[in-house]
Formats: C-alpha cells, structure tokens, sequence
C-alpha cells in the first residue's frame, strides 16, 4: 500500500520568548493560522525556543568555571592523596 507524504508547505513558526517569528517551508502540522505580512494566512507553530532566543545564538550563553568547581568540590570533600 503506498502511503502519502505529508504536505511540504509555507508554515510560520514564532518564537513567543523573542517575540519573533519567520516564514519557512515545512512539513509541520497545526491548526493555528497567523496573517503574515504579504496578508495571507499560514498554519502558525509557536516553539519554546529558536536561533533567535538561545542563549549559544545570542552570544548570552555563560561560560562554566570548571575548574572552580573543580577546586570547590576538593575543599569540601577533601583531594585523595592516595
């Protein structure tokens, strides 16, 4: 039995923590619909998280002191002179 392939179509997906949102091709099911700039309407995804707001993106990303932590945790429980 040959089976259909999903629909390939302009979907939008919209970064709620950002406030962003960009027009993509996809394959993505929804039943929310958003009017787009040119003023037709696309299925609309909200995602959590995009290029837009993660932190690696931005440049906002922390930078772990592991060896601080690595010192931390000698002090508190002692280095094995083993």
């Amino acid at each position: 039995m040959a089976q259909d392939n999903p629909d390939y179509r302009p979907v939008v997906f919209r970064d709620k923590a950002a406030g962003y949102a960009f027009l993509t091709r996809s394959t993505a099911r929804t039943d929310a619909t958003i009017e787009w700039d040119d003023g037709e309407t696309y299925p609309v995804v909200d995602v959590e998280i995009s290029a837009e707001s993660h932190p690696f993106y931005t440049g906002k990303a922390r930078t772990v002191d592991t060896e601080g932590r690595v010192a931390a945790f000698e002090r508190r429980y002692g280095k094995d002179e083993g």
